[in-house]
């Protein structure tokens, strides 16, 4: 009797213990499906983004030079074509319809046709003249006729551009004080520039050029012009145009307006200041559409000045004849 009493106690715990043990297998029961279902989506979700990077790395044309250059310091996010326009872009703004504008005429057009021998003599006459062309930065405080400058910049707005949108502003700058600010906003990022962004490889390509990030020119040239390009225009009803290859239809003007400006007699050096864009975009109060692409002090040369003894690449070594 006494056995059976003590008995009765330990077979209550034991159920007790019995019972706990199938709550916690019938919890982890409820669980396990739980875990497994987010272990998968974690693996699934690593899966995906190494097979992503494993293609990124591995893309037709994008070796690891590519790669590596897509993330140098020194890129200037002014200086990318943003010719395409996304579609929030578009919902961003009001953008005109192509639609909307009138049909364009079309008109005859005969410009003159030279006989063989005045072509052959044009065509060498124009090559001797370009290729005395050189970048000059020794720039004579001579002034020069505002309308030669003028008519130099009309000439480069003759360029071709995508859907004709010419989206180029050509910014000419004569005030001392302008230019000098300009020289304070250009030296102060080239500084930077020469001793980070660029890195050595760069700098050492550039050494036996003598350049660095003092830019005299830009007090001492009489004018300055700076080329901006307009990544989208701005029609009068305030709607939004695409400006289409708006990069390269600028870069085209540009090499028509060195081209104008070696045929008055004039120098220049072309410059891509890195990131001062958005300083010089608000100092000369331009829009935001607008981004700065080129820098050019223009004038004479100065009487003692000098440049680098360069050579350049005969025709067969950049030209293919097929």
């Amino acid at each position: 009797m006494a056995t059976s009493c003590l008995a009765s106690p330990l077979m209550e715990e034991g159920e007790e213990e019995d019972i706990g043990l199938e709550a916690v297998m019938a919890l982890l029961s409820v669980i396990t499906p739980v875990l497994a279902v987010v272990l998968c989506l974690v693996i699934g979700f690593m899966l995906v983004r190494s097979r992503e990077t494993e293609t990124t790395s591995t893309a037709p044309g994008k070796t690891e030079g590519a790669k590596k250059a897509d993330f140098r310091p020194w890129v200037d996010q002014d200086l990318q074509d943003d010719t395409e326009i996304t579609a929030k872009e578009e919902e961003d703004g009001d953008w005109a319809d192509s639609h909307e504008e009138e049909d364009l005429l079309h008109v005859p057009y005969s410009p003159p046709r030279y006989p063989e021998e005045t072509m052959l003599q044009r065509s060498k006459d124009l090559y001797t003249l370009m290729n005395q062309r050189r970048s000059v930065r020794f720039i004579s405080p001579e002034p020069v006729p505002r309308e030669v400058i003028d008519n130099v910049i009309h000439t480069a707005g003759t360029a071709p551009s995508g859907a004709h949108t010419e989206p180029w502003t050509f910014v000419v700058v004569s005030d001392p004080d302008t230019k000098h600010q300009i020289r304070q906003i250009v030296e102060e990022e080239e500084e930077v520039n020469y001793r980070q962004r660029m890195g050595d490889k760069w700098v050492n390509d550039l050494a036996k050029l003598k350049t660095n990030w003092i830019k005299d020119y830009l007090d001492v040239a009489p004018y300055l012009v700076l080329v901006f390009k307009q990544t989208y225009g701005i029609l009068p009803n305030d709607k939004k145009r695409t400006h289409y290859y708006n990069e390269i239809s600028v870069s085209i003007s540009c090499g028509i307006l060195l081209a104008a400006l070696q045929n008055v007699g004039l120098v220049t050096v072309t410059s891509t200041p890195l990131n001062c864009g958005p300083q010089l975009r608000i100092l000369l109060k331009r829009p935001a559409n607008e981004k700065l692409l080129m820098l050019l002090p223009v004038g004479y040369p100065a009487s003692d000045a000098t440049v680098p003894d360069l050579k350049r690449k005969p025709l067969d070594d950049i030209m293919v004849h097929i």
